[in-house]
């Protein structure tokens, strides 16, 4: 049996003197690859490239994964840089802004992690908070250090009917690490998940063709433990 081929879209480490002695480094977190790997699927990570590389890119995967890191720059959503807004690549926006407008294009299913979902929702017409301080109802701790990733500490409730109340239940516990959020929901979007004070956890393709899962959270960094996070994986790899 052939395994589907999955396109991990690759960040870059610029400041890497103290460990690459100096060179920038093209690179995923390793359990992006081990969760693909474990449930059958055949990772490769794309590096960071021009965007009209894009198209030739998601022809030769099956299904591309979008991971987590830097903000995305506010002016792919029109708005200036708040001041609590953190490090920015436009390179690595503009390359992946174009990855997902090709798999879409292509019909290729996406699997989105915390940026990355951020991402997806302004490549759709979304806006993002640039910051938690600027969501009024900001009651719940989203950036959960200096507890370790493998302890989920704050909950998530799902909508009936979706994907992750399907292979999660209706009540979970996630990790998070994150201070953007979805701002204004992306037409082609429907909110599956939300966290106690309201902010987008999960999210799906409203279209009935549509083949997109999006998470806030960081099924990579606990799904060792915890098997509701590899059945994430699972399900993007074989069924999604």
């Amino acid at each position: 049996m052939t395994k589907p081929i999955i396109g991990i879209a690759g960040n870059q480490l610029i400041h890497a003197a103290d460990v690459f002695h100096g060179n920038q480094v093209s690179y995923t977190p390793q359990g992006f690859v081990a969760g693909v790997q474990q449930t059958g699927g055949l990772p490769f990570v794309l590096p960071i490239g021009t965007p009209e590389s894009a198209s030739a890119y998601i022809e030769k995967i099956d299904k591309l994964l979008l991971a987590g890191g830097q903000d995305v720059s506010p002016e792919f959503y029109g708005e200036e840089p708040h001041p609590k807004l953190e490090e920015t690549n436009k390179n690595r926006d503009k390359f992946e802004l174009a990855l997902i407008s090709e798999a879409i294009k292509q019909k290729k299913p996406i699997f989105t992690v915390c940026r990355g979902t951020q991402l997806l929702n302004v490549a759709l017409g979304g806006t993002l908070y640039q910051d938690l301080s600027q969501y009024s109802d900001w009651k719940v701790k989203h950036s959960q250090e200096p507890t370790a990733p493998e302890f989920p500490t704050h909950s998530i409730t799902t909508e009936k009917g979706s994907i992750l109340s399907r292979l999660l239940g209706e009540h979970y516990q996630v990790n998070s690490y994150h201070h953007q959020a979805i701002h204004t929901l992306a037409p082609d979007l429907t909110v599956t998940a939300r966290a106690a004070d309201g902010i987008i956890e999960g999210v799906e393709g409203k279209q009935a063709d549509s083949r997109i899962l999006g998470v806030q959270w960081h099924p990579e960094l606990i799904f060792h433990k915890e098997p509701k996070e590899l059945g994430l994986f699972d399900y993007f790899v074989n069924e999604l």
